[in-house]
């Protein structure tokens, strides 16, 4: 819906009060492609070998992690060329594709191991537990070492959370892989290897659902979950003078950097910068919204949309 109106003053408030550029973590991707990718060989090695669907099914998700390894840190680097009169806002948004299309490729990786799973166990065929638990137990210590190098940027960044998620749940895979086998072991129940590929996919859908839906939401410009838009259409319509707020939008610009536009309605205000420069600091440091444009309208219009809050003040300045 497009507005004519003229504004009797605007201002536009950007705040950067502290850095939101995620940190580096090229070393952790290049350590996790290089030692993830070596055990994928060795696992689809050794479960042909050893004839466990536990480990070729453990071996897809690998390499799917591998892959969304690799699909994660080029949206990274494309997150960091600069803009252009293209694309003006940079390529940071590739990190939100590279997220959804991880989760995407998880989910395709569950479909194949499942429908092996279940020709399995209609037929199921002896595996070599002793080699099912080395190779798993390897396993458990390369995606425990991966993820432990995506730890401390799991909670800033939705593509290095990916990265994390993934691994840790890597390691537990793993670790269920060795007690099939075991149990294999002591009890001749050769129908606990593609029992264990289809757990290994229910829990690849458990881990992986978040992802999705939260990548999904982004890609749609929603409000992201650690944002509480209430909230900060309540700070904005508190500020001093505002008799409404309207066309207040947030969205993500990137998996780690959050945008919101706003009309602020302050009767008889004039240009005021340091106004404007408050509201985006605190928008910055009170909800993580690092790039904030805010315009300031003098006079209420018919603007032909619903105000997204009525000011506490607005009965008092009407009657004045």
């Amino acid at each position: 819906m497009s507005h004519s109106h003229t504004h009797d003053a605007h201002n536009h408030g950007h705040g950067h009060g502290h850095s939101h550029t995620p940190a580096s973590f090229d070393r952790a991707f290049a350590i996790g492609i290089v030692l993830n990718l070596g055990f994928v060989i060795a696992e689809v090695s050794f479960g042909i070998a050893a004839q466990s669907l536990a480990l070729l099914a453990d071996a897809g998700h690998n390499m799917s992690d591998v892959l969304g390894l690799v699909l994660s840190w080029s949206a990274v680097w494309l997150a960091r060329r600069p803009a252009t009169s293209t694309f003006t806002y940079g390529f940071r948004r590739s990190s939100i594709m590279a997220s959804m299309l991880n989760a995407v490729m998880l989910l395709i990786a569950v479909g194949m191991i499942a429908w092996e799973a279940i020709e399995r166990l209609s037929a199921p065929q002896p595996a070599a537990a002793s080699t099912v638990i080395v190779v798993a137990a390897i396993g458990i210590v390369i995606n425990g070492v991966t993820a432990w190098l995506f730890a401390s940027g799991s909670k800033g960044d939705l593509n290095v959370r990916a990265a994390f998620t993934h691994m840790l749940a890597d390691a537990a895979i793993s670790a269920g892989v060795v007690v099939a086998a075991i149990v294999t072991i002591y009890t001749g129940w050769v129908w606990i290897d593609p029992v264990a590929g289809l757990a290994i996919g229910g829990l690849i859908i458990v881990g992986t659902w978040g992802l999705l839906t939260e990548s999904f939401r982004l890609s749609l410009d929603g409000v992201p979950q650690a944002v509480d838009q209430a909230a900060v259409a309540d700070y904005l319509d508190g500020l001093p003078g505002v008799t409404h707020v309207h066309d207040l939008h947030i969205w993500s610009m990137s998996t780690t950097e959050v945008a919101l536009t706003a009309h602020l309605v302050r009767p008889g205000a004039s240009i005021d910068d340091a106004f404007s420069q408050a509201v985006a600091h605190d928008l910055d440091h009170r909800f993580g919204i690092a790039h904030a444009t805010i315009q300031i309208e003098a006079a209420e219009h018919d603007h032909g949309c619903t105000p997204v809050r009525r000011s506490r003040h607005q009965d008092v300045s009407a009657a004045t």
